[in-house]
């Protein structure tokens, strides 16, 4: 009789141990949704995070849908996340298509693209004419910020008034984002692109080295989701294994 309740035993006594392996890993998603770059800069802790055996919920309010869809990506892509319930209130601050919008989208993207510096670039908008003051490392810097600002909806002309100020010798390179807001900001990049918003990929990032699978249409096709990927910040490498459909 005592050799048949030993498993049941045994059972009961693994309960708690597996409670609290369970516990951890909910608690190390939502530090990590919280610490990631995505979630930290971009968001500006806007979305909050709550993970339940690996369920992840998601609430607070954004500035628009893009911002939502980067807030469900980025946690996608964290260790032991099974499933994303998206709570998230959509509550623009700005009318659409407004200055003050435009001036918004503008900062997200910076924020988000490689080369450029969203910190010492100050972005202004009146009757949809954008103005760049602030700095940029170089020439190249000051010209693809301009190109980024031109890209955003609305944006008649841009006035690129950004002076060039080489960075000091031996001043320390900016942040490294982590691999799941790499991963969150490529799917956006890729989705919001209108040659590459309809193409079903699949993304994965492991320190920095981002790998692309899926189809392309063409070799032009599969060649600008490798542009648009290694644009963006904290990319080190592309991988694309897309295969061209013709």
């Amino acid at each position: 009789m005592d050799f048949i309740k030993l498993p049941a035993l045994f059972l009961i006594g693994l309960a708690p141990a597996a409670l609290f392996a369970s516990a951890d890993t909910d608690r190390k998603i939502e530090d990590a949704a919280r610490a990631s770059y995505n979630y930290r800069t971009v968001l500006e802790d806007h979305v909050k995070v709550k993970a339940n055996d690996g369920i992840v919920t998601l609430t607070g309010t954004v500035e628009d849908e893009d911002d939502k869809a980067l807030a469900i990506d980025t946690v996608e892509n964290l260790p032991g996340v099974s499933a994303v319930k998206n709570e998230i209130l959509v509550k623009p601050a700005y009318a659409q298509h407004s200055d003050a919008w435009i001036a918004f989208k503008i900062r997200s993207r910076l924020l988000m693209k490689a080369n450029v510096s969203a910190s010492t670039t100050k972005v202004s908008v009146t009757d949809g004419v954008v103005t760049l003051a602030g700095t940029a490392e170089n020439a190249a810097q000051k010209e693809l910020t301009e190109v980024y600002a031109k890209e955003i909806d609305w944006v008649k002309s841009v006035k690129n008034e950004l002076a060039i100020k080489p960075k000091p010798a031996g001043e320390t390179l900016g942040e490294k984002i982590d691999d799941a807001s790499i991963t969150g900001q490529v799917k956006y990049a890729l989705v919001s692109h209108k040659s590459t918003s309809a193409l079903k990929t699949k993304i994965t990032t492991i320190d920095g080295v981002v790998a692309i699978s899926g189809d392309a249409a063409s070799d032009a096709e599969k060649s600008l989701v490798t542009k648009l990927a290694r644009d963006i910040r904290g990319v080190k490498s592309v991988t694309n294994f897309m295969t061209v459909k013709n």
